[in-house]
């Protein structure tokens, strides 16, 4: 290569650098613009917050000296307080915002928030993704110690996979919640208890006791994970319905219970969930029995018999709040038919 060949190159290279400086400048102008506009919509935001809630205590006062006419119209504007708080948390959804206390513990103070809807969905579809991986992982985990194999190392390999598992749903559904998805409920906490589950399970020594309720975990667990094989399959699909139909929100996930946005053709798990969940409490019973045997020395064993006694009761009164809501509604839209 001659050198006024490589003076030419550079020569363009130079041009193209310059190009390069100048668009990089436009965008440190645009984002310092960007943070501008974020603290005044931010501030503003919080502003707009504290004048609907003293004007939504100064409403409930004013119930008390109200007669019909003026008591309708002060629920009229206590709806639309609650439709304006659906908004600003629509918005808040594209700003920062401080981490809640887990993902401070977990992550610090950094900014999780996703700017852009397309960067949304994409996180969106990487937890489903993960789950359904997982899921599938777990399943074929445990159906090799169940049948397969049985060695401590292999129990605590799987046992150590749930406790991942868990925790890394935790952090995800928290980013996925900071970002404006509506995950919230028991179904929410439901995590947290199977994490520290989970846990308990890996720090049990192997023993008498153990061996007693290792088979029934592993076949509990075989269960839990074809159960939620079907859901996401079933779910996702009615969520993609709904979504077309503009009648969920985008950021909406999965999860391992029944809510009532799945009441259009996912009736047919309710008996899955139902089984799965008594399974929780024939767990805890067993366990309960177990911890009272004269050979159990093991604090893991009544510890773990309260776990699972809470996830049962969750799990079921949650399944059970939400199917007894749909009656109620398809009997008063029934009502209003006639």
């Amino acid at each position: 290569m001659s050198l006024e060949r490589c003076r030419a190159e550079w020569e363009e290279i130079e041009a193209e650098f310059k190009e390069l400086q100048e668009t990089h400048k436009v965008y440190r102008q645009k984002l310092e613009e960007l943070t501008s506009l974020q603290t005044t919509c931010s501030s503003s935001i919080s502003k707009q917050k504290r004048g609907l809630a003293e004007l939504r205590h100064s409403l409930l006062r004013c119930v008390k000296m109200s007669g019909p006419t003026e008591e309708d119209q002060i629920h009229a504007l206590q709806a639309q307080i609650k439709e304006r708080q659906n908004v600003f948390f629509d918005m808040e959804a594209y700003l920062p915002k401080r981490n809640g206390l887990y993902l401070n513990l977990v992550l610090g103070n950094v900014n999780v928030t996703l700017l852009s809807n397309q960067a949304k969905f994409a996180y969106k579809d990487e937890y489903e993704k993960f789950k359904l991986y997982l899921t599938i992982i777990l399943m074929l985990g445990a159906i090799t110690c169940r049948f397969l194999v049985n060695y401590r190392v292999t129990d605590e390999i799987f046992n150590f996979l749930l406790v991942w598992y868990y925790c890394t749903l935790t952090i995800r559904e928290s980013i996925l919640i900071s970002n404006g998805s509506r995950i919230k409920g028991w179904w929410v906490l439901h995590h947290y208890v199977s994490t520290f589950l989970s846990g308990v399970m890996l720090t049990w020594p192997d023993g008498v006791m153990y061996q007693m309720f290792r088979n029934q975990f592993l076949a509990f667990s075989i269960y839990q994970s074809f159960v939620q094989f079907l859901q996401y399959y079933y779910q996702s699909g009615c969520l993609y319905r709904l979504r077309a139909l503009g009648e969920r929100n985008h950021l909406d996930v999965t999860v391992e219970g029944f809510q009532s946005w799945m009441w259009r053709g996912l009736t047919f798990l309710l008996p899955f969930l139902f089984f799965g969940h008594f399974w929780q409490l024939y767990n805890a019973v067993t366990l309960f029995g177990l911890s009272r045997h004269e050979n159990c020395k093991e604090w893991q064993v009544f510890m773990l018999a309260l776990t699972f006694l809470v996830l049962f009761l969750g799990n079921f009164l949650t399944t059970l709040k939400v199917v007894h809501q749909k009656f109620q509604k398809n009997s008063e839209k029934a009502h209003k038919k006639e």
